[in-house]
Order: C-alpha cells, then sequence, then structure tokens
C-alpha cells in the first residue's frame, strides 16, 4: 500500500470512496468537493492510500479557526476520511491518520479537532475538547465526539474559544 497526496485525476475515486464508505449517500463526497473549491484546502492535507494502483483511501485536513473575543486562530479539521468497505478494519484508515498528523505537525500547526467516534480517535492522542476550555456551537455533538489533538506540546495551555467550521462544511444556501 502507498500513502501519497491527491491528485486532480483522483477526484473521482475519492468521490466514489466516501460514496461507498458513507452508506451510498453524498454528502462527504459534496463536502470534499466543496472544501477543495475553499480557502481552508491545503493540497498536502488531502492523502490518499493506494493499492495495486487504485485508490482505496482518503483523508482530508483543512482549515478552520478557534474565536475567542475578537481573536482568531487557525487550527486543522479532520474531515471526512473514508475507506472503501471492503480494505474496512485493515489499518488504511490508521496509516491514513498517522499520515496527515505528521504533516500537519510538519505544516506547524499544533492542533487538530474533529467530529468522531469517541473510541476510535483517542488511539491517536485525540481527547474531548470541551473539557481543555474549548466550544463547539455550530453542531449539537455530544462531549465524547468534539475532540483535539495536541501536536505541539503547550497549545492547549495556550489556546480556547470556540471552535468554527468554514462555510465549506455546510449545505450551500444555509
Amino acid at each position: 500500500m502507498k500513502i501519497r497526496t491527491e491528485t486532480y485525476e483522483d477526484y473521482k475515486a475519492v468521490y466514489d470512496i466516501n460514496v461507498e464508505a458513507f452508506g451510498n449517500r453524498e454528502d462527504e463526497s459534496n463536502l470534499v468537493e466543496r472544501i477543495r473549491e475553499s480557502d481552508g484546502f491545503i493540497p498536502e492535507l488531502s492523502i490518499v492510500a493506494e493499492k495495486d494502483g487504485k485508490v482505496i483511501g482518503h483523508i482530508l485536513l483543512s482549515k478552520a479557526n478557534i474565536w475567542k473575543s475578537d481573536k482568531t486562530t487557525e487550527v486543522i479539521v479532520l474531515a471526512p476520511i473514508a475507506v472503501k468497505p471492503e480494505y474496512q478494519k485493515k489499518g488504511i484508515g490508521s496509516s491514513l491518520i498517522h499520515e496527515g498528523l505528521e504533516r500537519v505537525t510538519e505544516l506547524g500547526y499544533g492542533l487538530v479537532l474533529l467530529i468522531g467516534h469517541p473510541s476510535y480517535y483517542p488511539r491517536f492522542g485525540f481527547k474531548p475538547a470541551r473539557s481543555f476550555g474549548l466550544e463547539l456551537r455550530q453542531f449539537d455533538v455530544p462531549d465524547d465526539v468534539f475532540m483535539i489533538c495536541e501536536l505541539r506540546t503547550g497549545e492547549l495551555e495556550r489556546i480556547q474559544g470556540e471552535l468554527r467550521y468554514p462555510t465549506a462544511f455546510f449545505e450551500e444556501g444555509m
């Protein structure tokens, strides 16, 4: 298996993988397309897993902001991650997450946030974000699914406020 940066030629395969992985719905596929067209898109953080020349998994990390009063801090959010159903539970998602977090660190970001399964993401260093003084009001989610991973020591003590996902995360017209 090869982990690499997504190319334009991968777009159709990535779209299809997200549809398949999320129960034949297009929400996440459309989200990927909106993020690619947004200011928050970082091409190096759109990563695919390839096996035998075929794309079998994808992760996308992009920019968001934490707001406190009138001050903003740029952070990275992870969403979505998808693996073709027949390749799930084989470590491909884990490989994509590890690569994504490494690249985020190399780019100089100190925090990654997500909304995700509370029994899966802690193995990568994610912890409930609200316990560190962070808030999320755009989505109504339980405390244990709104998570943060500190990539640079001291970031969690330094940053508090409300995570605000960019408009790309919402359907057009919202």
